[in-house]
C-alpha cells in the first residue's frame, strides 16, 4: 500500500472513530468578514488619493480601464477579490508599492 493510500485509510479510520465517539478531534472555528461594498465615490477617492489615472490604477489592481470607469460611474461593482484589493489600497496605500504592484 502506498504512503498516500495509508494516509487516506488513516484519515478515514479517524473519521469513523470520531463519528462513533471513540476519539475527539480538534476543531478550529474561523470567521471572515465579507468584502466591503464600495460606492463609486469611494473608489474615485481611493484612486485620487493615490494620485493615479484610471488606466494606471486599473493596471495596478489587475482590471481593465473600462472596469474602473464602470465602478466610478456606478454602473458596476468590484468583485470580492477586487474589493479586497480596494480595501488594502484604502487602508494602507503603500502596500501596493511594498508588494510590488506598482512604482510611482
Amino acid at each position: 500500500m502506498s504512503e498516500v493510500s495509508k494516509g487516506i485509510m488513516l484519515g478515514l479510520q479517524e473519521m469513523l472513530d470520531h463519528a462513533q465517539g471513540k476519539i475527539k478531534l480538534h476543531s478550529n472555528y474561523v470567521s471572515t468578514t465579507p468584502p466591503k461594498v464600495f460606492t463609486a465615490e469611494e473608489i474615485r477617492e481611493i484612486r485620487n488619493k493615490l494620485n493615479m489615472s484610471q488606466g494606471f490604477f486599473a493596471d495596478v489592481i489587475g482590471v481593465s480601464k473600462k472596469t474602473v470607469e464602470s465602478w466610478e460611474y456606478g454602473r458596476g461593482k468590484p468583485s470580492g477579490a477586487a474589493a479586497r484589493l480596494l480595501t488594502i489600497a484604502e487602508q494602507d496605500p503603500d502596500a501596493l508599492r511594498r508588494y510590488g504592484f506598482a512604482e510611482w
